[in-house]
C-alpha cells in the first residue's frame, strides 16, 4: 500500500526535474555564482562598448599610472589601459574555456564509445589514454606549446589533449555500464544494428555526465591557461589575458599591486562560479543524488 500511495504521490519525471532546479537555484550561493558568470559572460562580449581604450596600445608616457578618470584602474608597465585589458582578457578565457571543453567533449566521446562498445580496441585505447594520464597536464601542455608555438590554437590544442583522457573514460563507463542493460540486451534480440544500438540507445545515457564534466573541464581550461601564460608558455605576452597581465605585473606588485590583484580575483571569482555551477547540474542531472 505505501508504495502504490509513493507511486500515486510522485511528481511526473517533468515535474521532479523542475522542482529540483528551483530548489537548487534558490540557494544564495547559487544565485551568486549565476551573476558571477553572467557579468564575467557580459565583460567578454561587451568590452569594446565597456572600454573604448586600445588593450594592446602602449603609451611609454602613462606607464604604471593610478586610477584616473581616462584610466580607471590604471595602467601597466607598457602604459595600457588596465581596465580594458582586463574586459578584454574575459574573452580569452571564455573561448579557451569553450573551445577546450568542446573539443574534448566530441573527441572524448567519440574515443570513449569506441573503447567501451568494441572490446579488441578497448585495451589499447585504455593504454594510450593511461599514458597520457600519467603525465601532469601542465607539463604536457608546457611541452606542446613550446613545440608548436604560442598561438591561441596551440594553446587550446595543449589545454584539449590532456582532458580527453578523462571524458574517455567516463563515455567507457557509462558504455559500459549500458551493455547491460534490459533494453539494449532487447534491442540487440531484435537485431539493432551497432550504429542504431550506440547512438539512439547508449550514446544518449553519456549526455547528462558529460555535461557536468564540461563544468569543470571549462574551469580546469581557464586555469590552465591563465598559468601557461603566468609563465610565459602560453599567449604571446601582447595578447590581454588574464595570466599575461599577472606575469606583467608580478615585477611591480609593490608599487602597483592592483596590476596582479585584479584580474587574480577576477579569476579565482570566475573558477568559483563555475565549479558551483557544476556542482548544482551534477545535483540536478544525477538522479541517484537527486533520490537522497
Amino acid at each position: 500500500m505505501g508504495a502504490l500511495a509513493a507511486q500515486v504521490v510522485a511528481p511526473p519525471p517533468g515535474r521532479a526535474w523542475a522542482a529540483r532546479w528551483r530548489r537548487e537555484l534558490s540557494s544564495p550561493l547559487v544565485a551568486i555564482a549565476l551573476a558571477v558568470f553572467a557579468a564575467v559572460v557580459f565583460m567578454a562580449v561587451c568590452a569594446p562598448l565597456l572600454s573604448h581604450a586600445d588593450p594592446v596600445a602602449i603609451d611609454p608616457a602613462q606607464r604604471l599610472g593610478k586610477m584616473s578618470a581616462e584610466h580607471w584602474l590604471g595602467t601597466d608597465a607598457f602604459g595600457r589601459d588596465t581596465y580594458a585589458r582586463l574586459l578584454h582578457g574575459a574573452r580569452v578565457s571564455l573561448v579557451v574555456g569553450a573551445g577546450a571543453t568542446l573539443a574534448s567533449a566530441l573527441l572524448g566521446l567519440f574515443i570513449g564509445v569506441v573503447a567501451g562498445y568494441f572490446r579488441r580496441a578497448d585495451a589499447i585505447i585504455m593504454r594510450v589514454m593511461d599514458g597520457i594520464m600519467a603525465i601532469p597536464s601542465i607539463l604536457l601542455a608546457i611541452a606542446l606549446v613550446s613545440l608548436t608555438g604560442g598561438t591561441l590554437v596551440t594553446v587550446l590544442v595543449a589545454i584539449t589533449v590532456p582532458e580527453v583522457p578523462r571524458v574517455v573514460r567516463l563515455v567507457r563507463g557509462v558504455i559500459l555500464g549500458a551493455r547491460g542493460e534490459p533494453y539494449v540486451e532487447a534491442a540487440i534480440s531484435m537485431g539493432a544494428r551497432a550504429h542504431r544500438l550506440l547512438w539512439r540507445h547508449m550514446v544518449p545515457n553519456t549526455i547528462a555526465p558529460l555535461v557536468v564534466q564540461g563544468t569543470f573541464t571549462f574551469a580546469s581550461a581557464i586555469l590552465t591557461e591563465a598559468t601557461l601564460s603566468f609563465l610565459g608558455a602560453g599567449l604571446p605576452t601582447e595578447i590581454p589575458s588574464w595570466g599575461n597581465m599577472m606575469a606583467d605585473g608580478r615585477m611591480y606588485f609593490q608599487l602597483v599591486p592592483g596590476l596582479v590583484l585584479y584580474p587574480g580575483i577576477v579569476l579565482a571569482l570566475t573558477l568559483l562560479a563555475v565549479n558551483i555551477l557544476g556542482d548544482v547540474l551534477r545535483d540536478v542531472l544525477d538522479p541517484r543524488l537527486a533520490a537522497k
